[in-house]
C-alpha cells in the first residue's frame, strides 16, 4: 500500500486542527472568566465615534449604495486576474496576450451593460 494514501499521512493535520479548535476555546474560556462583567446602561449603549446617537438607525436608504458597493467589489477582483498575466506574459505569448484581450472585452461588455441599464445614473 502506498504509504501517501493511509490514514497515518493525515495524522499531523488533525493534530493541527485539535490545536487550532483547544486554542480557540482556550481564549474564548479565559477572555469570559477574565474579563468585567459590569453591565450598565451606559456601557451597553451602542458607541459610535464619541458622537451621540440621534433617532432612529432603522430608516430606509437608497439601493444605489449597495448596487454601487456590489458593482466595485466585483469590477475590482476582476481587475485582480490581470496579475498572473503581468507576471506570465513572455511565456503565455500571443495566445495569452488574445485571452486577455478577450477578457477584457467581455469585461468592457459588462461595463457597458451595467452603463446602459443605468445602474450608475444618481437622480431619482
Amino acid at each position: 500500500m502506498d504509504a501517501l494514501n493511509t490514514s497515518s499521512s493525515y495524522f499531523p493535520i488533525g493534530v493541527q486542527l485539535l490545536f487550532a479548535l483547544g486554542f480557540v476555546v482556550l481564549v474564548l474560556g479565559a477572555t469570559h472568566l477574565l474579563g468585567p462583567k459590569r453591565k450598565t446602561a451606559e456601557k451597553l449603549q451602542n458607541f459610535e465615534s464619541g458622537i451621540e446617537s440621534v433617532g432612529n438607525a432603522r430608516h430606509p436608504m437608497a439601493i444605489k449604495y449597495f448596487l454601487v458597493a456590489i458593482l466595485f467589489v466585483l469590477f475590482d477582483v476582476e481587475v485582480i486576474f490581470f496579475y498572473p498575466y503581468a507576471v506570465n506574459f513572455r511565456e503565455l505569448g500571443w495566445s495569452g496576450f488574445s485571452e486577455v484581450l478577450l477578457f477584457v472585452a467581455l469585461f468592457l461588455v459588462g461595463f457597458l451593460y451595467i452603463i446602459k441599464k443605468g445602474a450608475l445614473r444618481w437622480e431619482d
